[in-house]
């Protein structure tokens, strides 16, 4: 009995990527800092970030032990389930400004979150199934499986999750070898849709895209955010003014300061230093699971693992650049820094499946 414990324990201490986690832990440990200084004395944002980070992390550790030929056999079933989760937001969904998440008595669930791992996931599945690079007809299908979901998370509307999601899927055809003259088509195509894709767009994104272009033009109303963020950014300096001491944050200067600009108040109170090590230790994960990915032994596990890792890159450039002033406002948080539930549960379950890759490549054939 002792013997075959201490075989299990072993088992589940080898399929663990020890550098990938750590580097994950060391942001997790990060956010729960900045949140115990952004979420004030009651400190609930640290009780439920430390929660959800605890949830978040046993589904890594369980999903690093689902070898990738169980996942790529459950990805259809994960993806319909998952799918047919959006339309209730219309009807169950609750939300300041869209639907976008299910109250389930213990929790909220944010169905959109959960499309940023199962659409990447439905792609490699299909990709693994054809002759690459892929074909006109491929490209449709993985058209499909990308456009329903995303065009059903605009609808909420939620522009914000609907990127990243779009992005998963892109970055899987890209790593399936897409040829570059046809990236070159799509990207005229996008090009030259962007003044017939503003004529639907709601009118608060629109603001958001003229306060991006001059937020000097409304300092106290759509461009308060991002004035406020780059305030809070700049009097950081190179050491920062420390921990609690972030006047935007605890002075209420900073809107959304546990969420969409939790990085604003990380770059106040610790400065530029602080920024350094958080964006090294992105820069690390992001390459760890890249290489992860590269290393693989079966087209599926190379696609799904280079997707999550491509994706969550987007997260970083994406919320980096809103808060700097240097992209619109589009509400995409700093990935496992920002205060959320669902997002950060998908994310550690998305690297769950890069460390599953990782631990059954001998076994691939």
């Amino acid at each position: 009995m002792i013997g075959w414990l201490r075989e299990k324990i072993l088992d589940w201490i080898d399929k663990i990527d020890w550098l990938l986690l750590a580097a994950l832990i060391a942001v997790m440990a990060m956010s729960l800092v900045v949140q115990s200084s952004a979420g004030g004395a009651s400190g609930h944002a640290l009780f439920a970030q430390s929660v959800r980070f605890a949830v978040g992390l046993g589904v890594m550790l369980l999903l690093s032990h689902v070898t990738p030929a169980r996942l790529r056999l459950w990805t259809p079933l994960v993806f319909g389930l998952t799918l047919a989760l959006l339309p209730l937001v219309f009807v169950l969904g609750s939300g300041r400004s869209a639907r976008l998440w299910i109250n389930l008595g213990l929790f909220y669930l944010q169905p959109g979150e959960l499309l940023k791992l199962s659409v990447p996931m439905m792609c490699a599945w299909y990709l693994h199934r054809v002759v690459l690079p892929p074909s006109w007809w491929t490209l449709a299908v993985c058209a499909v499986i990308t456009g329903v979901p995303v065009a059903l998370i605009i609808l909420q509307p939620d522009l914000g999750t609907a990127m990243p999601v779009a992005a998963s899927g892109v970055f899987t055809l890209f790593l399936a070898g897409i040829a570059w003259w046809r990236i070159g088509i799509f990207a005229g195509l996008g090009i030259g849709s962007l003044p017939v894709a503003w004529h639907f767009l709601m009118p608060y994104q629109k603001d958001r895209i003229l306060t991006f272009l001059n937020p000097e033009t409304d300092p106290l109303g759509t461009g308060w955010n991002i004035i406020q963020s780059k305030i809070a950014i700049g009097s950081g300096g190179w050491l920062g003014k420390g921990w609690g001491q972030g006047s935007q944050a605890h002075l209420d200067f900073l809107p959304e300061h546990t969420t969409d600009f939790a990085f604003s108040v990380l770059s106040e109170e610790w400065g530029w230093l602080g920024v350094s090590v958080m964006f090294a230790l992105y820069l690390f994960i992001v390459g760890r699971s890249l290489w992860i990915a590269a290393n693989s032994r079966d087209g599926y596990s190379r696609l799904l693992a280079g997707s999550l890792a491509m994706t969550f890159s987007v997260y970083v450039l994406v919320n980096g650049g809103m808060v700097a002033g240097l992209l619109p406002v589009v509400g995409v948080p700093m990935p496992l820094l920002s205060y959320g539930g669902t997002s950060a549960v998908s994310l550690l379950a998305g690297f769950g499946m890069i460390m599953s890759v990782h631990a059954h490549r001998k076994f691939m054939s």
